[in-house]
């Protein structure tokens, strides 16, 4: 099978760089995938979980906001967060979750419910993308 070389870069460093077989990404549309030799397209990310395959197995990368490129065979993910499965401190996303949650339960007025929103939703997919790569067995460093 063909590949197409994968690059995910936030503003801290490289997160990844190889070759893979398949990308599936969160756009912020709706989810897309790429396989070798698409055509050149742009995207604005979304929150969610980028997956990969490589040589059968699914690997899993939270995403947060940014773009991602296709061109020449090679995808180029500028996130604004990314993190691999395996980094990901599920207490600490839980955390985030419930202070969320408890944030949009006040309904104060002077409240940022967007921010809160966001951050409910970055905690949820940090916690599903951990959960993916334990359930496919690929959630190592």
């Amino acid at each position: 099978m063909a590949q197409i070389h994968l690059e995910i870069v936030t503003p801290d460093r490289k997160v990844l760089s190889q070759p893979v077989d398949y990308v599936g990404a969160p756009g912020i549309e709706g989810e897309f995938g790429i396989m070798a030799n698409h055509v050149p397209f742009l995207s604005a990310l979304g929150i969610g979980n980028l997956y990969y395959k490589e040589n059968g197995k699914y690997y899993y990368v939270f995403v947060a906001g940014g773009f991602a490129e296709v061109n020449n065979n090679k995808v180029t993910i500028l996130a604004e967060v990314a993190e691999r499965a395996a980094e990901i401190d599920v207490s600490r996303a839980r955390i985030a979750k419930e202070r969320a949650e408890e944030r949009l339960r006040i309904q104060k007025e002077e409240m940022d419910f967007a921010r809160a929103r966001a951050a409910l939703q970055r905690s949820l997919a940090r916690m599903r993308c951990r959960s993916s790569a334990e359930t496919a067995g690929t959630c190592t460093m």
